[in-house]
């Protein structure tokens, strides 16, 4: 007698089934759903966001980019180390990928997760950045009075905050280090992720960052500016920050074409407005506060990038805040693209 919930398979099937339990573990160990509103049906394809939509996208962001790049006339330095590792990682996890695209394990399945979430994470990264400075070419003077003009009716005065973190040695330190965690937040986030099975909020949180980037992208050729270190501090530099003064330094060479070959282990964020460091934190604490164990250190960590990205990353204060909007409308997006495109079947 067969045991109720378990069907008798025949000799051909067992490993086909296991094949497609190692396809659909995803949907059925993943109950939390942090992007999303109310209860959604636990179907293997529960509003997932699906593979050729990624791949897809990333075609035609590879191909925008291109043309972005032919009308700043900027080329990449195909042969340089950044853009020979770049390609390597993005050949090892395409490669992975693909090869356990049909796992009988759950460590070939989390092989398979981790590559294919760290490998367009690095995409992503790597074509928002590359298209800023495509971007900064387009752009036309600079808006920094009227940000600094902004934060002076919000209160804030970024040379008394800078001024603070020049007196405080321990200030500096933390804030350095907290500014380089858009890199760690991220790596725990897509781990996990990989490791619990959570391929639709991995997909959902990785399309979150990417029209993030896009948005901030179109905001900063709207609002071009070279940060209130170049625009507000006089005299010496005392300390002087992560983002250094890259925004001032970078846009004229753009600007003038000066710069025409982009070494892609040498890239520098030339954005100040919206602050995408401030996007990413706001991000990563949404992604986070659903994701169990994760929820308070994703909060303290990105907390204090939120703090030290005024100074580190030479920013006005209504960067952050259009940072953190670009963020919130970026989630919002997401959650109508896979509502509309990915509807949920039980």
């Amino acid at each position: 007698m067969t045991p109720a919930g378990f069907a008798r398979t025949g000799p051909g099937e067992g490993a086909a089934s296991r094949r497609r339990a190692g396809e659909d573990i995803i949907a059925t160990s993943a109950p939390l759903q942090p992007w999303t509103h109310g209860s959604a049906p636990h179907g293997a394809a529960a509003g997932l966001i699906r593979g050729h939509w990624i791949v897809a996208g990333l075609s035609v962001s590879a191909m925008l980019i291109m043309i972005l790049l032919h009308a700043a006339r900027l080329g990449v330095a195909a042969g340089g180390p950044g853009a020979v590792a770049a390609l390597l990682w993005l050949t090892m996890t395409g490669w992975v990928a693909y090869a356990y695209r049909h796992p009988t394990s759950r460590r070939e399945r989390i092989a398979r997760d981790a590559a294919e979430y760290f490998g367009v994470m690095v995409a992503v990264t790597l074509f928002g950045i590359v298209a800023s400075y495509a971007v900064a070419a387009q752009s036309v003077g600079y808006v920094d009075s009227e940000l600094s003009w902004i934060d002076s009716q919000l209160g804030f005065d970024w040379n008394g905050w800078y001024a603070f973190v020049i007196a405080h040695p321990v200030a500096r330190v933390l804030g350095r280090i907290a500014y380089g965690n858009i890199y760690l937040s991220p790596a725990i986030l897509l781990a996990w992720y990989a490791l619990t099975g959570r391929k639709r909020e991995a997909r959902m949180f990785i399309t979150a960052v990417w029209l993030s980037v896009v948005l901030t992208l179109v905001a900063f050729v709207l609002i071009p500016a070279q940060g209130p270190l170049a625009a507000t501090w006089q005299g010496p530099i005392p300390y002087m920050p992560s983002s250094a003064l890259y925004q001032a330094e970078l846009i004229p060479q753009l600007r003038s074409h000066g710069l025409q070959q982009i070494h892609v282990e040498a890239l520098q964020g030339v954005v100040c407005a919206p602050s995408f460091h401030a996007a990413s934190g706001v991000l990563f604490i949404a992604a986070g506060w659903r994701a169990g164990p994760l929820r308070w250190p994703m909060l303290a960590l990105n907390a204090m990038m939120l703090l030290a990205t005024p100074v580190e990353g030479t920013h006005y204060l209504i960067d952050i805040i259009m940072g953190a909007v670009v963020a919130m409308v970026a989630i919002g997006m997401t959650r109508l693209l896979v509502h509309r495109l990915c509807p949920a079947r039980a």
